[in-house]
């Protein structure tokens, strides 16, 4: 089976080999994880460094629509606000990208041709990944073809919390294989995987079977990104680069709506994993509304005030 990390191929020759693999990961200290990430989140920044911050972090958005209720049009205004966040000042960078459902990844190409700005599908029966295998794949080709630059995908929550860990490692093998060039999220839905032992377990599957990023959450349950779920998929992918060689980005995704906490998170970049992940190749914002409050901020930073309410758009 193809991994991105061959030094770990024992690991994935069976399920019994990958089971006694991930259950022989350290297990994780509850209370010192909490305690580190609280800790980072008290950190204070001079106010150059949050002008920075604030561009550094619309630079890694993925401004997200998900929902029943999306038209052509809002996804073209939505395109529209990630190439330009505010059209009173070309200096705001653009987001990283538009995350769409596959039916609206065509016309989310269509409207960010030559921008810079990627297009990111959901696939794999999202949110829930409950469908067949080959329902799946059929979802990320769709969106590929639509053109689809990077695809979310959902594990199967199930089969990974009853044990059945090849299974989950295979159907993320399949899914890479269909995404071709584009980049694959492999999202573990932190909120449902229950303990940090099995979010430190997703977080190596994950990165074994080929994922290009990790990604916290859907957004579509009662607990998202959190800043200490998301320092340990940050300790993963650092440890997983220092026995492999292999980068692996990372996605903390719903919840993290202001500045001051998208600050909190890049904090957790910075002191865990450093400079190389400091970069929206590496590390990205699943959000919907944290560009309005860090256009916001950067307003308040420029002119020594803030705008009226109408200065950012209603998403």
């Amino acid at each position: 089976m193809p991994t991105t990390a061959p030094a770990f191929a024992d690991a994935t020759a069976s399920d019994s080999a990958l089971r006694r693999f991930l259950h022989g990961l350290p297990g994780v200290d509850t209370v010192g994880l909490e305690a580190r990430a609280a800790s980072l989140g008290t950190r204070s920044i001079k106010t150059t460094a949050k002008a920075y911050a604030i561009d550094l972090a619309i630079s890694m958005i993925d401004l997200t629509t998900l929902e029943g209720a999306d038209t052509p049009g809002k996804v073209r205004a939505l395109a529209a606000k990630a190439v330009h966040p505010d059209p009173t000042d070309r200096t705001t960078p653009r987001t990283a990208a538009v995350c769409v459902y596959p039916d609206m990844a065509a016309t989310a190409a269509a409207a960010l041709v030559g921008s810079g700005v990627k297009v990111a599908s959901v696939a794999t029966a999202f949110p829930a990944g409950r469908a067949a295998l080959d329902v799946k794949l059929a979802d990320v080709r769709d969106a590929v073809a639509a053109g689809a630059d990077e695809i979310d995908m959902v594990i199967d929550r199930g089969a990974f919390l009853s044990g059945r860990y090849l299974k989950v490692y295979e159907e993320i093998v399949a899914v890479k294989a269909e995404c071709g060039s584009a980049r694959l999220k492999v999202i573990f839905e932190t909120g449902e995987l229950s303990t940090y032992d099995n979010i430190r377990r997703a977080s190596w599957l994950g990165m074994l079977a080929g994922a290009d990023f990790i990604k916290t959450s859907t957004g579509k349950v009662g607990t998202n990104a959190t800043p200490a779920n998301t320092l340990l998929m940050l300790e993963a992918v650092r440890d997983f680069r220092e026995q492999t060689g292999v980068q692996i980005g990372v996605k903390p995704a719903g919840g993290i709506r202001t500045t001051k906490d998208a600050i909190k998170f890049l904090v957790l970049v910075n002191e865990t994993v450093g400079e190389d992940w400091l970069d929206n190749h590496w590390f990205r914002f699943g959000a919907s509304s944290l560009l309005n409050d860090l256009l916001m901020q950067r307003q308040k930073l420029s002119t020594g005030r803030y705008s009226g309410p109408d200065y950012v758009t209603v998403d």
